[in-house]
């Protein structure tokens, strides 16, 4: 059962991860209307992927023109960590569960687990779900609201802005820059070497798509092999 003022508290509560949101889904829309989609096709990306960064690289592949099972399964490949963040957010509510996990699964992101790390627990145990739900809802929508803004307004942006198209090509080497950097933080040197080197390696005999799988599992397999 939802209640009212926890549900509103957590809306209140994303307005911080829709900060962070709204610039990168306007880049996002852009982006993709660029490449090529339909404003209401990028809007329908976000409304069902919803998943940030793999958002970027669906949009790549797609320009790229890499089969379809190829981009299902890098996607894929890029949100393997959430099968392990919802059994830990599960393990954050000491409240009764009133609240299908089907229901709580799909706004389940890097900002709102790491939001709810925290904030779960400052919430009185029976308003906590609503608390997660209101969170999550809000940082769904700004993302949306953020893809729209950019897919509908594109032509306008790009067009009053001649410098704002011609930077669109930086955006996706930035934003996996700064990925590469966070990551940095957690994962050891020869893991991201091993992966980066499987890359480059396999572009020398396969297209860019698929030797994108060959650096994930090069990294995965490096380690495996620390551990």
């Amino acid at each position: 059962m939802i209640i009212g003022s926890a549900y509103r508290r957590g809306l209140r509560d994303s307005a911080s991860i829709a900060l962070g949101y709204v610039p990168v889904a306007i880049s996002f829309g852009l982006t993709a209307v660029h490449a090529g989609l339909s404003p209401w096709l990028a809007v329908m990306v976000s409304l069902i992927v919803y998943a940030g960064a793999s958002q970027f690289i669906l949009i790549s592949l797609l320009v790229a023109g890499a089969a379809y099972p190829s981009i299902l399964g890098i996607v894929l490949l890029m949100n393997l960590r959430h099968v392990f963040y919802g059994p830990t957010l599960m393990g954050f509510f000491t409240g009764p569960r009133t609240v299908s996990s089907l229901f709580m699964a799909p706004g389940l992101t890097d900002e709102v687990f790491a939001a709810s790390a925290a904030g779960v627990a400052r919430q009185p145990a029976k308003e906590q779900e609503s608390w997660y739900c209101g969170l999550q809802l809000g940082s769904y929508l700004s993302w949306v609201l953020g893809t729209a803004v950019g897919a509908f307004f594109a032509s306008d942006l790009l067009g009053q802005s001649p410098v704002l198209e011609k930077t669109l090509g930086f955006v996706l080497p930035a934003l996996f820059f700064a990925l590469l950097l966070e990551i940095r933080r957690s994962a050891p040197v020869p893991v991201l070497v091993a992966a980066a080197v499987g890359a480059v390696l396999a572009m020398a005999f396969l297209p860019s798509y698929l030797a994108i799988i060959v650096g994930m599992l090069a990294g995965g397999l490096m380690a495996l092999r620390r551990t």
